[in-house]
């Protein structure tokens, strides 16, 4: 029974490094474009520009971390990241131009892939197998927490305080989870003669899991869609006359992710997968094509409880099916793959969901959105739904 035991020490802490190290992401990611033009007149393209420059640093920290992860150490790649990630944090207060500004975001995000790659590679070896969605459930309720704290933060700490308290803010996150990752303490992999080879090549399958890649697939897909929200969500909702519709559809959909997640993880280990994972799919499709005929503040309320749903439990459920089919060695190489996909998805989707929008409007962006779920379902059912079945084993 002992190794069934998921609620230990360095489990917790994993949450609580995870809490605030998204916090941080969340907090900046929907007020970084409103800083660059309050501060630095940046046009459209440039404060899009500061906006995901920290998503782009991001995919080149996860492409390099699933690399070289297990030759630094899993817990010493996350101390140092961590440590760069509070100077980064800092380094947004002195930074007077716009092209600093990018820079500061992009090393901000580069530390950010390698720390949360680390972190959540790790903590895959003191999840017990037979716990791996449950466990990969509860770990994620820190990322959904962030969702709900972040923006909230953002928006009330820019209007009351200035922008400048929360650059203090994300350093202060920074620092408590440096502090939580000093300790944290995690199996390390033994590096064997044959890994060191293939740290020696740098051919593309070195940094990326072809074997990964599909489920990684479903993920973008779905983060292309949920991109959608992110971006857009708080325009389209003053377009239909709600403007305060925006902050009822994140707390809906936090409240929703949360449910899910304490959840499902459960009933997917001892149901089986298609037994959350088909359902999941529903709720999202109906999360977005709510979201394309919402006019009305309770309308958009019960979008983002089913987005969250949807989408919030969508991404533990993968992430537990994928490591359940990968071998110790390429964990850290299968989780960069995994999360560079979802952000690859999330990042280009509001650059081609705006030009979609800027042309047929945002109702038809919010239905282009479904269909994306109903492709990323269909990715699902070629690459694990119609071989898993229904029931557990």
């Amino acid at each position: 029974m002992t190794e069934q035991r998921l609620w230990t020490r360095t489990f917790v802490i994993g949450i609580v490094v995870n809490l605030f190290m998204s916090t941080v992401f969340y907090l900046l990611m929907t007020t970084m474009a409103v800083y660059a033009v309050d501060r630095f007149s940046a046009s459209d393209a440039g404060a899009g520009l500061a906006s995901s420059g920290f998503i782009i640093g991001a995919v080149v920290g996860r492409v390099l971390a699933g690399k070289f992860l297990d030759l630094v150490g899993r817990r010493r790649m996350l101390v140092v990241t961590m440590a760069v990630f509070v100077i980064a944090g800092l380094a947004y207060i002195p930074a007077d131009g716009l092209g600093l500004l990018i820079a500061v975001r992009l090393v901000h995000g580069f530390a950010f892939g390698l720390g949360n790659t680390a972190l959540v590679a790790s903590i895959q070896s003191v999840i017990p197998s037979a716990r791996r969605a449950e466990g990969n459930g509860y770990f994620g309720t820190a990322t959904t927490l962030a969702t709900a704290v972040g923006p909230f933060l953002g928006v009330t700490l820019a209007a009351q305080f200035g922008f400048s308290s929360l650059f203090w803010v994300a350093s202060a996150c920074g620092l408590l989870a440096m502090l939580a990752a000093l300790a944290y303490r995690v199996p390390e992999r033994t590096i064997t003669a044959e890994d060191r080879v293939l740290l020696k090549s740098f051919r593309p399958s070195s940094f990326v899991d072809a074997k990964a890649l599909p489920y990684a697939a479903v993920m973008g897909f779905g983060g292309l869609a949920y991109s959608s929200v992110l971006a857009y969500l708080a325009g389209h909702t003053a377009t239909v006359g709600v403007p305060q519709a925006a902050s009822m559809f994140f707390l809906l959909y936090a409240a929703g992710s949360l449910v899910a997640r304490l959840f499902a993880g459960r009933i997917q280990d001892q149901y089986g997968d298609n037994v959350v994972v088909v359902p999941v799919f529903a709720v999202f499709a109906a999360g977005m094509a709510t979201v394309a005929m919402a006019d009305t503040v309770w309308a958009f309320a019960l979008a983002g409880l089913f987005t969250g749903l949807g989408f919030g439990c969508l991404l533990p459920s993968l992430q537990a099916i994928l490591i359940s089919r990968t071998t110790p060695a390429q964990v850290g190489v299968a989780t960069s793959t995994f999360f560079l996909i979802l952000d690859l998805g999330t990042g280009v989707g509001p650059v081609l969901l705006g030009l979609f929008a800027s042309a047929a409007g945002y109702t038809a962006m919010y239905w282009l959105s479904a269909g994306f779920v109903l492709v990323s379902a269909a990715v699902y059912a070629l690459v694990h739904g119609f071989r898993a079945g229904w029931g557990r084993g």
